[in-house]
């Protein structure tokens, strides 16, 4: 049960890159580098997603689309408004640029590789998670820019043109294009999965670094109390408890089977930092980008700890007389 509760290998790699970012910032030339750099790296990430999408995924979406709307709800309606309230809640409590990194948490689409994980050891209906989470990624390279636009607008902020035109360029075009060319080069991705699965990471891992240089280099921890921080870990704790038990709640509602609540309760609440880091550095450039991405990385530690926790009681059956 310890285990866990421990930071996954990855949150320990991001952990190390932000201390990097603090002791030898990226300046000069070499922010120019580590800049076009992250470019390639998001560029090559969403090429490959597009390609690592199976048409099969596709049509089981449209097959189970009670539960696929039911997810994308909770994702895409439940969490915008989550967020919305919780800014007006916490937001006059929070550094401006944290209020902004609750929004764009909201807006993220949810996770594939964590949430087909937790809903196979969960014993839950697979097939329909992959299905849904791939439609979610889907959706979100469109759909989070715009209720970005939406949720900055009506806290009276703005969300600038070029940020989604740029969206358009690096992420939405390379992912319609690996889709489109499945054909011809989909035996390779599958051959080399664990390597192209490095772009994952390593694309996250220079976008935080190259974020936070600047951040570091604007000041950022004299302009992040530890209070902030307190209070920040837990907003993000509440807001996956509250999305937690909608999901719970709406899986019942709709009356569907145990394997698919599974499905339901583990897609509904996840939201992606594979896709939020990169995304954010396109949408939010500038040093407030950091800060921004705060929320998402707390977040993503919070969810993979608990949804641990939770899969496991699934498993043995905890949750099959409530």
């Amino acid at each position: 049960m310890l285990k866990n509760f421990l930071p996954d290998p990855f949150m320990l790699a991001l952990l190390a890159a932000l201390a990097l970012a603090t002791l030898l910032p990226a300046s000069g030339v070499a922010a120019d580098v580590v800049d076009v750099l992250s470019t390639i790296t998001v560029v090559l990430l969403f090429f490959f997603h597009g390609a690592k999408l199976a048409r099969r995924a596709i049509v089981e979406g449209l097959t189970h689309w009670r539960l696929h709307l039911v997810i994308l709800a909770c994702t895409f309606a439940m969490f915008p408004l989550l967020g919305l309230l919780t800014a007006a809640l916490f937001g006059s409590l929070l550094h401006p640029a944290l209020g902004i990194g609750l929004l764009f948490l909201a807006a993220l689409p949810s996770t594939v590789q964590s949430s087909i994980a937790f809903v196979s050891v969960a014993k839950g209906n697979v097939p329909a998670a992959i299905a849904s989470a791939s439609a979610s990624q889907v959706a979100g390279v469109v759909l989070t820019p715009v209720l970005m636009g939406l949720m900055v607008g009506a806290q009276g902020g703005e969300v600038p043109l070029s940020g989604i035109g740029k969206v358009a360029l690096q992420i939405l075009l390379p992912f319609v294009v690996g889709h489109l060319m499945r054909p011809w080069i989909g035996d390779f991705v599958a051959r080399n999965k664990a390597t192209i699965g490095l772009t994952d990471r390593a694309t996250i891992l220079i976008a935080v670094y190259s974020a936070f240089s600047s951040a570091v280099l604007e000041g950022l921890w004299s302009r992040l109390p530890p209070k902030d921080f307190a209070l920040l870990l837990v907003v993000c704790c509440l807001m996956l408890a509250f999305a937690l038990l909608v999901t719970s709640g709406m899986a019942k509602l709709f009356g569907f089977a145990r394997n698919d609540e599974i499905v339901v309760v583990f897609c509904g609440t996840k939201k992606s930092l594979v896709q939020g880091v990169p995304m954010g550095r396109v949408l939010f450039p500038g040093p407030d980008l950091g800060l921004i991405l705060l929320p998402i990385m707390i977040f993503h530690q919070v969810q993979l700890m608990v949804c641990a926790y939770i899969a496991r009681r699934y498993a043995r059956g905890v949750y099959d007389n409530e």
